[in-house]
């Protein structure tokens, strides 16, 4: 059980606006299924946010098929730049150049799900 924004941002599909990092690196590695909502009245004293209970199941991935600390670090700053598009996001990362032009980098880090950024070039193919 989290509080319910928390709950929202994990269990959350690409596309909205509460698609984040927290989705993309607990969604690599989990299942998530967002259950229900928990409200303040169950509580003594009732707080003043909402609950929700969401289960995480562990996937198949043993490992990434990436460089799991550059996955980790592109998934971040990203994210920090979510109104940019990914090639103007990236800069700072100081990627190569012929990957900096792979069409994905066009898109916004919200647009992509946790298999593209997986198996995003600039990320690295292979451990």
């Amino acid at each position: 059980m989290l509080q319910k924004e928390v709950a929202d941002r994990i269990a959350e599909k690409p596309g909205s606006k509460t698609y984040g990092i927290l989705s993309v690196l607990l969604q690599a590695y989990y299942d998530v299924t967002y259950l229900f909502k928990v409200p303040p009245g169950v509580f003594h004293p009732p707080p003043k946010v909402m609950s929700a209970v969401i289960r995480l199941t562990r996937n198949n991935r043993v490992q990434l098929d990436c460089n799991e600390v550059l996955f980790k670090a592109v998934v971040k700053q990203a994210f920090q730049n979510r109104r940019k598009t990914l090639r103007n996001a990236l800069k700072i990362l100081n990627l190569p150049p012929s990957l900096m032009a792979h069409s994905l980098m066009e898109k916004r880090a919200e647009q992509l799900d946790v298999e593209q950024f997986i198996f995003n070039p600039a990320i690295g193919v292979a451990p």
